[in-house]
């Protein structure tokens, strides 16, 4: 059980078991503050973000790694949901994470990424990006009924 006068070594170990990101939720403020520790924490979890420093939750290698984990661990990450990697890797993991990323819903790049790994976040598209890609689908499906 880990509680705010668990060790770093006994966090350690507890993070690299936890699915949940609750180990990093019970330990000091100073672990949470820790690097190497939310680092470990984000690879098992990308929400345990959530329960991270506010420097670290801004902190670019600790994002990316949890973005990759869970992409919804972008809404943990305020300052960087304008960073275009952090949203690309959150969109390949989670498609929904593009509702964090507001910045980007007119990016191509990025909402065709988002949409190969969730159809279902149109809603979060920009109106015009919305009618290309839906126009260029339509396109597509009677040249395949052509066929």
């Amino acid at each position: 059980m880990i509680d705010e006068e668990s060790t770093k070594k006994e966090v350690l170990e507890a993070v690299k078991r936890d699915r949940w990101g609750w180990a990093l939720r019970d330990a000091s403020k100073k672990l949470r503050g820790d690097k190497d520790v939310v680092m470990e924490a984000v690879k098992q979890c990308g929400n345990a973000l959530e329960y991270a420093s506010d420097e670290l939750r801004n902190d670019r290698d600790v994002v990316l790694e949890a973005v990759k984990q869970c992409g919804f661990a972008l809404c943990y990450a305020r300052d960087l949901r304008v960073d275009r990697e952090v949203v690309m890797e959150a969109v390949k993991n989670n498609g929904f994470a593009l509702y964090y990323a507001r910045g980007f819903r007119e990016d191509r790049e990025v909402v065709l990424e988002a949409i190969k790994n969730n159809v279902f976040i149109f809603e979060y598209i920009s109106d015009d990006l919305r009618s290309e890609i839906v126009s260029h689908w339509i396109k597509h499906m009677e040249k395949t009924d052509e066929t």
